[in-house]
């Protein structure tokens, strides 16, 4: 008589698929016009995170355990302590590098210039009033 347990140690077992999800991945605040329509992946890429990026991404913040060594792996390299070799664990780290976003490079100078602050007066009084003008000749005398 033949019966199966279910090992629940935190061994990985290599008999479930690999990232396996029911949905597609998109990420609309960082990639509105998609993966494949940014320019950043190549079609092969967007492909692999549309299908697989929801595991992707459960694995990484941990609310999915692996279930292979192929994930558990994936996850060592999410930490840290491993550095990425599959096409799968390198696609994660560029997705994540590029959702952070681009460094922002000033044209001009971000250092705040202050107004001067020279006291600036201005003479309301209008002193050439008391002058007459050089040019203008009393109209009264051309009349005579």
């Amino acid at each position: 008589m033949l019966t199966t347990t279910s090992s629940s140690s935190s061994v990985p077992q290599n008999n479930a698929v690999s990232f396996s999800s029911t949905r597609r991945f998109y990420d609309d605040a960082n990639f509105p016009k998609g993966f494949r329509r940014c320019g950043d992946f190549t079609q092969k890429e967007a492909e692999l995170l549309e299908a697989h990026g929801v595991a992707m991404k459960s694995l990484a913040d941990g609310s999915l355990l692996p279930r292979t060594i192929d994930e558990q792996r994936f996850v060592d390299v999410v930490k840290g302590l491993q550095a990425a070799s599959s096409p799968m664990e390198k696609l994660w780290i560029k997705y994540t590098t590029l959702a952070q976003g681009r460094p922002f490079y000033a044209v001009v100078g971000t250092n705040l210039v202050r107004p001067s602050e020279a006291d600036v007066y201005l003479d309301l009084l209008d002193t050439d009033s008391d002058v007459a003008d050089e040019d203008e000749e009393p109209q009264a005398e051309e009349k005579a």
